[in-house]
């Protein structure tokens, strides 16, 4: 795994770069924009407000800012009404066409900066802390290795993708917010499926004549999908869930985890003691997708050893510092490489006073609660902690790495939220369906890094590289699938309980799961036939799968059908 820890480290320096360049430029184009015009009253509050969930949201404002004659149309329609699409810390939508409604292009630059600084984040927290403080909980507990990678190293790596599905769902229906969160889902799912499996396929053929997928473990994973996908159309073809209903989809993960977890005591007990080398080696390839105790910190820590940074390399840092210090100094982190005591002692002050300022910005008694135990978390790691390494053992690393996860899952709630309100915002300014850019833009966003990681396994990994590559294939999406959409649907059934929710179901979901069921029963059949070699039909199939997919969305989303029918 030294290869692909390499190959990860340079590619998440060089996005790092490139996001950091990209919060630059938007951070000049604003400020060149604001200086060159006047300041037009009204339009910057929009910047500075925050979310309010019990804001009523829906389509049909949405239709009726759409219909005006121009932006300044619009952006007066959006001072006078509630907001009509989900909200972030920021009313992208009126920020569209109040401030940048004269220069529309630029504020679609300044939109696609921002995306792509939100899907560094999301995917930068997720590697770096999330999935650290997951494997260190895991080790703490002493989870076997198989039941490991599917329960807290799942969790790791989908976390873009479950946290993305659950804050559309919890936005409401309003400006296609649940279409974004069901279409992201899915059309992960199926990219991860299609593109990345098929992708495999071809560099593993093209490296190994005789690559071969383990039957079982394969068969496993993807009949779990089949019935998970089934399931869920039965649901979507009911038209409205209840909580019941949504928690038994839920639990079909549990159900798979103890399948995997049987597997893996009867594969341990009939396996003898002379091969414990192998079983420490396929234990390695369980590392996560993104691992995390592999690369040096942005920004330098306090350490014992001293390391010369060249002018270059500083520059970067001070460049990086605006997105890497405000997660830095609220997540408590224990990882040995980036141990700093200050930093420790920080987080510790900072991490209760920022769930208080998220829980109730407003009211004094609860930031002032927030900083008192932050105070009193930050005296006891003051004493308690040590200057040049980590805490070390059990009980003292537990608290810890439980705050890591903790903040780490709001930080990755948070920037979930902004992401997916941006992309909904995106849609309506364009006047593109949310549901495509959800089944497109999101999808790829938080998908790119199974590409890379599952190419690199099956190109470098060794002699289970193919296979665990191929197991990362179908194991994420059925993780994020189950997981992602059961407990989105659990927690919005369960706020209208004893009521069912309504599912706001477009045809772009059945076609989703259409093409998904059609890539699986691809490489079930054709992987079977072939004796579980891959090979470049299964890996052509996918593609074009995947090619038939796109054009069936972007030509129903554009209207190309309805021009056919209407002209016939």
């Amino acid at each position: 795994m030294t290869f692909l820890h390499k190959l990860l480290k340079s590619r998440r320096s060089s996005v790092a770069g490139v996001a950091s360049a990209s919060f630059w430029a938007l951070v000049f184009v604003f400020s060149v924009f604001l200086a060159a015009r006047p300041r037009d009253p009204g339009v910057f509050d929009a910047v500075t407000a925050t979310a309010t969930p019990s804001s009523k949201v829906g389509r049909d404002r949405c239709q009726d800012v759409q219909s005006l004659p121009d932006n300044g149309a619009r952006c007066a329609y959006l001072r006078s009404h509630p907001p009509c699409t989900p909200e972030g810390y920021a009313d992208y939508l009126r920020l569209f066409y109040c401030l940048f409604g004269r220069d529309p292009w630029l504020g679609g630059a300044a939109f696609a900066l921002w995306l792509l600084v939100l899907f560094y984040l999301l995917g930068d927290t997720a590697s770096q802390y999330f999935c650290a403080s997951l494997e260190g909980l895991s080790a703490a507990l002493r989870l076997p290795p198989a039941v490991a990678g599917v329960t807290f190293l799942a969790l790791g790596n989908g976390a873009p993708d479950v946290l993305s599905s659950v804050v559309a769902f919890a936005s409401g229906v309003g400006g296609g917010a649940a279409d974004v969160g069901l279409s992201s889902a899915l059309g992960g799912a199926l990219f991860v499926s299609t593109v990345v499996t098929g992708v495999v396929a071809l560099v593993a053929k093209s490296r190994d004549d005789d690559a071969v997928v383990e039957r079982r473990a394969f068969v496993r994973d993807v009949c779990f999908l089949l019935v998970a996908l089934l399931y869920l159309l039965a649901l979507l073809l009911a038209g409205a869930v209840t909580v019941w209903a949504a928690a038994s989809f839920l639990s079909l993960y549990a159900a798979y985890v103890l399948v995997v977890w049987i597997s893996h005591f009867c594969a341990t007990a009939a396996v003898p003691e002379s091969s414990d080398a192998k079983l420490a080696s396929a234990a390695d390839l369980t590392a996560p997708l993104l691992p995390a105790d592999d690369a040096p910190p942005p920004l330098p820590v306090v350490s014992g050893t001293k390391r010369r940074r060249t002018f270059p390399r500083r520059l970067l840092d001070v460049l990086h510092a605006p997105l890497y210090l405000p997660r830095r100094l609220t997540i408590p982190d224990i990882a040995a490489h980036r141990w700093s005591k200050p930093y420790a002692v920080a987080s510790a002050f900072l991490a209760p006073l920022l769930l208080a300022a998220i829980y109730s910005p407003s009211t004094p008694s609860v930031l002032l609660a927030g900083a008192l135990v932050g105070s009193l978390l930050a005296a006891a790691s003051a004493i308690a902690t040590d200057a040049s390494s980590p805490p070390q053992t059990t009980w003292t690393r537990l608290p810890w790495l439980g705050g890591g996860f903790l903040m780490s899952v709001l930080w990755s709630y948070m920037l979930a939220r902004e992401l997916v309100a941006l992309l909904v915002a995106i849609g309506l300014a364009a006047g593109v369906s949310p549901s495509l850019l959800g089944a497109t833009v999101l999808a790829w966003g938080n998908s790119l890094g199974d590409l890379v990681a599952n190419v690199a396994i099956a190109l470098r990994g060794g002699p289970g590289g193919v296979q665990t590559a191929v197991s990362g294939c179908y194991a994420g999406p059925a993780f994020n699938t189950v997981v992602g959409l059961g407990l989105s649907l659990t927690l919005v059934a369960g706020a209208r309980y004893p009521d069912p929710y309504a599912v706001p179901v477009e045809a772009s979901a059945y076609q989703a799961v259409g093409f998904l069921v059609a890539a699986l029963l691809w490489a079930l059949v054709v992987l079977l036939l072939r004796g579980m070699r891959m090979g470049r039909a299964l890996g052509a199939g996918l593609l074009l799968i995947y090619l038939c997919f796109l054009t069936v969305r972007i030509c129903d989303s554009t209207g190309v059908w309805r021009i056919r029918r209407a002209a016939t």
